[in-house]
């Protein structure tokens, strides 16, 4: 019982003060029905949305869905709020992403019919439906859908009253309760990207709406967005969360507000569009340092494909709005060897073949470390196009074991000491006392790139140990050395985990050979003597709902400090 409250008051503490009283305010009864009044008028829009990047179809029939690798039917009204159903494929249900995807013009009248059948069959404020995140992603959907046809215009056989093709009246109506009902549960007890999607939300029925009412949600959104984007894009570009898949979310959000400019140019104020342009452009580099040649993210934090945009679609998707040119070259040229993404913390070393994106960050913003890994210090490391070393991806939420165990520091690539987390992540979303990074520092000569970091994550262990990780890459190899100091014996374990595509067989005790899909090989080996290298199964997810084996390599020292381990990678 001591170690579970000890574990509640250490990450209690880092909350900020408003977060605990919203928290107690929602659970209280004081949500009264929002006005059940008649829509406002439909703003005019002066042209279509541009083109969206583009999405996969998560509609597979008039009620059927494909989430996160999962399939599923909504046949009963009880099936948008089924107790059965994992909850995060319940909320991309709610979310109505496919009225946005690839092809969506054919089905249409799937999206009608599913959207009379959303509003017949989900009472107002109740269910899953109505949470604010999933709220707020399907008012922003149900009106890009609406505009992408430049659809909200006068028509004469409305009075000119503005009308939006594909948006029945009932679903206009709609729309309008759940924007007021959304201006009243703005998720304060939560930050982060939570609230920025509500904001987005708030300012999207703000333009496609009018009068006092629209002007109101617009405000709200607005002042959100003016006061959350100061501190939640960092100056060099990274979302404060520092999940890339997480920041390219939310760099899609900005791409959409400043899309929606275009539609609505008199609604929005010129300074807020210009400041989101410059907060994106710095996202977007930081999107691309963060990028693995083969153009996926890197996988820190909770973090997968198939949920956010890849970064080179948002990078297109920009330029269609009027944004400069982002190709991928300038990561890859000299000037851009080594980029030390110094706010958020993480840094990109390129040299040769080899491409290493090292993780010297906080786990987060310390109020809101939900979505982090105990990943501190871990790299991950490309040899071209191919993914050599990677963390174990996200396959779930919640609070299962197998999402403990994608959170825990035995799935990344790093060091765990005394069998225990480097940041105390417990119950899904939770971190108690955490690591934090110290004495980073970068430098570049003619013969190597080099990166050294501490983190004092293990410090509440007897002895106090502190690890130290030092990376070096040269042309021909990478060389790390984990380096652990303070008193008494412990038992450190560094593991290394492969990409499913790479194969791995033994050399010799402390030496084994890498075959990559080209035909290349590398060799991998510990470099201290007496220390062996030897084979563990592991888990690497790519995507949610979707978990592949690999082979982890996997050295250990048991013993007294100081502990010094290197380990090195060549060419064959």
């Amino acid at each position: 019982m001591g170690g579970r409250w000890l574990l509640y008051f250490n990450t209690i503490r880092y909350l900020k003060p408003s977060q605990v009283l919203w928290r107690v305010w929602r659970k209280l009864p004081v949500f009264p029905s929002p006005n059940a009044g008649p829509a406002p008028a439909l703003r005019r829009c002066a042209q279509p949305f541009a083109a969206l990047p583009p999405k996969k179809p998560s509609l597979t029939g008039p009620d059927a869905f494909r989430f996160l690798n999962r399939d599923g039917r909504v046949r009963s009204a009880a099936d948008w709020n089924d107790p059965q159903a994992d909850a995060l494929w319940l909320y991309n249900l709610h979310y109505f992403d496919d009225l946005c995807a690839d092809g969506a013009e054919a089905r249409r009248e799937w999206h009608e019919a599913l959207i009379a059948r959303w509003i017949a069959e989900n009472s107002v404020a109740r269910g899953v439906g109505w949470d604010p995140y999933p709220l707020s992603l399907r008012v922003v959907n149900w009106i890009k859908r609406a505009l992408a046809d430049g659809a909200v215009n006068p028509h004469p056989a409305h009075g000119g009253d503005a009308v939006a093709r594909g948006l029945s009246a009932a679903a206009i109506q709609s729309l309008a309760m759940q924007a007021r009902t959304l201006a009243r549960r703005v998720e304060w007890h939560l930050l982060g990207n939570h609230v920025l999607a509500n904001a987005k939300a708030l300012v999207f029925a703000g333009c496609f709406f009018e009068g006092g009412k629209a002007e109101a949600w617009l405000n709200q959104g607005l002042a959100i967005l003016r006061d959350q984007l100061a501190e939640q894009v960092l100056a060099d570009g990274g979302h404060f969360e520092r999940s890339p898949m997480y920041h390219a979310i939310v760099l899609e959000d900005l791409l959409d507000l400043i899309n929606l400019s275009r539609s609505f140019p008199e609604a929005l104020p010129a300074d807020q569009v210009q400041a989101l342009r410059e907060a994106t452009v710095r996202m977007l580099r930081w999107a691309q340092v963060m990028t693995h040649p083969d153009g996926g993210i890197a996988f820190f934090n909770d973090a997968a494909f198939g949920i956010a945009a890849g970064v080179a679609a948002l990078a297109r998707y920009a330029e269609r709005l009027g944004l400069a040119s982002f190709g991928f070259a300038s990561i890859g040229d000299a000037s851009a060897r080594l980029v030390h993404l110094e706010q958020s913390g993480y840094v990109r070393l390129a040299r040769g073949p080899f491409t290493v994106l090292f993780d010297a960050a906080p786990v987060g913003p310390d109020y809101l470390p939900g979505h982090a890994h105990a990943d501190t210090l871990a790299f991950e490391l490309s040899h071209g196009a191919q993914r050599v070393i990677c963390n174990s991806g996200t396959s779930c939420y919640g609070r299962s074991e197998l999402r403990h165990q994608e959170r825990s520091t035995a799935a990344h690539n790093t060091v765990e000491i005394d069998g225990e987390n480097s940041s105390e992540v417990w119950d899904g979303f939770r971190v108690a006392r955490r690591a934090y990074p110290v004495a980073l520092s970068c430098a570049e000569d003619a013969d190597a790139l080099r990166v050294s970091c501490a983190h004092d994550g293990y410090t509440r262990l007897r002895g106090r140990p502190m690890h130290r990780r030092t990376i070096e890459v040269s042309e021909g190899a990478v060389r790390w050395t984990d380096e652990v100091t303070g008193e008494g014996a412990h038992r450190m374990v560094g593991r290394i985990p492969l990409h499913p595509d790479v194969t791995a067989r033994r050399l010799g005790e402390a030496q084994w050979q890498l075959d990559l899909p080209s035909g290349t090989k590398l060799v991998l080996a510990v470099e201290t003597a007496g220390v062996s290298l030897d084979e563990e199964q592991g888990r690497f997810s790519p995507e949610f709902g979707l978990t592949l084996e690999r082979q982890v390599l996997v050295w250990m020292v048991e013993g007294p400090l100081p502990v010094s381990v290197s380990v090195r990678l060549t060419p064959c």
